[in-house]
């Protein structure tokens, strides 16, 4: 008497919903390289014009100093000055929203990875449960074998 005891293979029902959670995880995970990289991209134009507003500083701290300046010359320079400091002030501005941004990117990529490993979690244990009932079902089925073979050799020795 040979059966052939074959486990039906596990099938998760919740598949298209983890492959949902799987996608919005990764299209999270690309909106944050993206703001990253703006962000990068604002650190660099944050420190282009801190370096532009100290040069412009200097250039009027060396025209206050220069005897043959004209009040046009002064007057020129501090429009310069005053120009380089509000790009700088834009540019930290931008830089900030730039960081929220990021945060809240962060946050989300953190919520969509948490929501997929619940549903990994889920399958995980719907898994272990399935393989735990086959294999109960299995081994009721070798104890009916055995309990069959001890009966045959106890009628037999009898």
């Amino acid at each position: 008497m040979t059966r052939i005891v074959e486990t039906p293979s596990f099938v998760f029902r919740l598949e298209r919903i983890r492959s949902l959670r799987e996608r919005a995880e990764e299209r999270a995970r690309e909106q944050l390289a993206h703001e990253l990289r703006l962000r990068l991209r604002g650190e660099a134009m944050l420190l282009e014009a801190t370096q532009a507003s100290a040069a412009a500083t200097q250039t009027g701290r060396d025209l206050v100093t220069s005897p043959s300046a004209s009040g046009l010359d002064l007057i020129a320079a501090q429009a310069y000055i005053e120009r380089a400091e509000r790009e700088r002030r834009e540019a930290a501005l931008d830089l900030d929203r730039q960081e929220a941004e990021v945060a809240a990117r962060r946050a989300q990529l953190q919520d969509r990875a948490r929501e997929r490993q619940v549903m990994d979690k889920l399958e995980e244990r719907q898994r272990a449960d399935h393989n735990a009932a086959w294999a109960r079902k299995a081994q009721g089925a070798l104890d009916e074998v055995a309990l069959t073979m001890h009966r045959r050799n106890g009628q037999a020795a009898a």
